[in-house]
């Protein structure tokens, strides 16, 4: 299995000096089967760049998962080239009960005046799943989903493919649960194990206290999970956007600070938006 990340900031893209390093692009992985399926976790605006690689490698058939349909998740779909192309396939897949009807979704944000190209226009071949399943068969990998405690609701992801375990919890919540959420023991039993677990670390503590109930996880809150489900690798995910690479570091190294502290066999790293990972 090949982890190819294409953005890792929340909320809302950024640019600047300050944010080269992690990136400014949002919510978007690349999953490639080890026979070279492709997944797509999330199309916020990160999925532009995928898009344009995939072209470039003359491929048009994809497996697109979304976790939820807020700005940052979906923002980038109608500037995915492919599907202006008569050649791609694609298949959504989520659940109702946490995104709503996908098509609807995506074309809502088409509609004008808000874009100007017609959600109907599109040449791409597009299908959707929405039944609220127990796992998901993309080749090899087998998909089982989540549901996140996040405001409307999603769904985390965990893909296993030959015994190798990625497990994608973004935008959620483990201080406080939402409608549909789970407790925070939850998440690490299904995380338990996992060779890599990305998770949610938008906020400092300090942080939280104003933010209680917006979605979104303290670092420390995260890193809890990620030692209680014995992971081998833990990802900060879903960068604050006013947050500027050295203050990504800082939090970076507290957690090391903390996984030497506790003598964890723990590899903790912050996500960039140029990641590849092979388990």
């Amino acid at each position: 299995m090949i982890i190819r990340c294409y953005g890792a900031r929340g909320s809302i893209p950024v640019s600047g000096r300050e944010y080269l390093r992690y990136g400014g692009d949002t919510s978007c992985f690349e999953i490639r089967s080890r026979d070279d399926d492709i997944i797509i976790l999330d199309a916020g605006s990160g999925i532009r760049r995928l898009g344009n690689n995939l072209l470039r490698e003359n491929r048009f058939d994809y497996t697109l998962f979304l976790t939820h349909s807020h700005w940052d998740h979906i923002l980038g779909f109608p500037f995915f080239k492919p599907i202006y192309d008569p050649r791609t396939s694609i298949s959504i897949r989520g659940c109702t009960e946490a995104q709503g009807d996908l098509r609807k979704l995506l074309a809502r944000a088409m509609t004008g005046p808000y874009f100007p190209v017609d959600f109907d226009s599109l040449a791409a071949t597009i299908t959707y799943e929405d039944d609220c399943v127990l796992s998901y068969h993309v080749g090899p990998i087998e998909v089982w989903p989540i549901h996140l405690s996040h405001p409307n609701g999603g769904q985390g992801y965990k893909l296993v493919e030959d015994g190798k375990t990625f497990v994608f919890l973004t935008d959620n919540e483990l201080g406080y649960r939402h409608r549909g959420g789970l407790p925070p023991e939850a998440y690490v039993e299904f995380a338990r194990g996992a060779d890599l677990l990305i998770h949610d670390a938008e906020y400092t503590p300090e942080e939280y206290q104003r933010s209680r109930s917006w979605g979104h996880s303290t670092y420390l809150a995260a890193l809890e999970v990620a030692i209680r489900a014995r992971v081998r690798c833990f990802g900060l995910y879903h960068h604050n956007q006013d947050r500027d690479d050295a203050g990504v570091d800082r939090i970076l190294a507290h957690c090391q600070e903390i996984v030497a502290d506790q003598d964890v066999a723990l590899e903790v790293l912050a996500v960039s938006q140029d990641m590849a990972m092979v388990l």
